[in-house]
């Protein structure tokens, strides 16, 4: 039998969903089973799943150990800050370099961004894994490994509510800076496409017009200035959605790939105007909250980071 004593991060949440995050590879079958079968209780009670736990709910879970295992923190043994640009007891915005993953995935498994700051929480005495039940520090947004810019980090549950809330209804105004090829004959423009991800090959296809599964894509585009020499111009770019690669795959379907990208561009030579990776920078977030939002006091606030010297053309 395990026992959990509910606090402010884990509370507010299904049930249901709190055992399936406290326990490791249980089947929901299984759950539900022990819901219905008394495997488990609240405050020496049978609830339903949906039941939403209140700060100092006790919660008793009789599944076999083999579900409880020890979860990785592969964060304890990393001794690195984030760049942090904002932080406040809520949230943390930093800024993230170029060449390292939000998230493990195949291409890093650990130091990643996420890994960081819990470390640096850790230290700082403001996450501890085992006073948590269910919560960690989560990322609000993630940019692609060699993008560099700002992603938010809930630093509590209410401020991943919130702010995942104000993500879904697009409340944040999200800016760009992208190096891209040639001299678009429209200095300003609206781009509006439908895209369908591939999975297996982590690419999306772009289309023109409405598509069975795709998804739509807007992203309003300025161009601060080009180089005839160089025959790249450097576009500011706000996105109206926040699509896989939309940046990426949007420019390269007008004909003005980022510069850089062997994904969706044609890369000549191993490095473009100094760039091995694809000349994308996420430099802008401004945040809105609805009135009596938990994080209202943060609405219209805006955090920019300055133009890093290779995107000057």
């Amino acid at each position: 039998m395990k026992s959990f004593l509910i606090n402010e991060n884990d509370a507010g949440q299904r049930l249901d969903k709190f055992i399936l995050k406290v326990t490791v590879g249980l089947p929901s079958s299984l759950l539900y089973k022990g819901i219905r079968k008394n495997s488990v209780k609240v405050n020496k009670k049978r609830v339903d799943g949906a039941y939403k736990l209140c700060v100092g709910d006790e919660v008793k879970l009789w599944f076999p150990d083999e579900f409880f295992g020890e979860k990785e923190d592969a964060f304890l043994g990393l001794n690195k800050d984030p760049q942090v640009v904002y932080e406040d007891g809520e949230i943390l915005i930093v800024n993230k370099p170029v060449g390292l993953s939000c998230h493990s995935d195949s291409a890093q498994k650990n130091s990643t961004l996420i890994d960081i700051i819990k470390g640096y929480l850790f230290r700082k005495g403001e996450y501890d894994p085992k006073k948590e039940a269910s919560f960690a520090p989560a990322l609000c947004n993630r940019i692609d490994r060699n993008t560099q810019g700002l992603v938010i980090c809930a630093k509590t549950a209410v401020a991943l509510r919130s702010v995942n809330e104000a993500i879904r209804q697009r409340l944040f105004k999200k800016e760009y800076y992208a190096l891209i090829k040639g001299i678009p004959s429209e200095k300003r423009a609206t781009l509006k496409h439908f895209l369908i991800k591939n999975s297996d090959t982590n690419r999306v296809s772009v289309f023109d017009s409405p598509r069975k599964g795709a998804l739509t894509a807007i992203l309003d585009y300025e161009i601060v200035r080009s180089s005839t020499e160089k025959q790249a111009s450097l576009a500011r770019v706000v996105l109206h959605t926040g699509r896989t690669h939309q940046i990426r795959a949007q420019f390269a379907h007008v004909g003005h790939p980022l510069v850089g990208d062997g994904k969706y561009g044609v890369t000549v030579s191993k490095r473009e105007l100094g760039f091995e990776h694809q000349a994308l920078f996420s430099y802008k977030l401004t945040l809105f909250f609805p009135d009596g939002d938990p994080l209202a006091s943060l609405n219209g606030r805006s955090f920019a980071l300055p133009l890093p010297k290779e995107f000057e053309i």
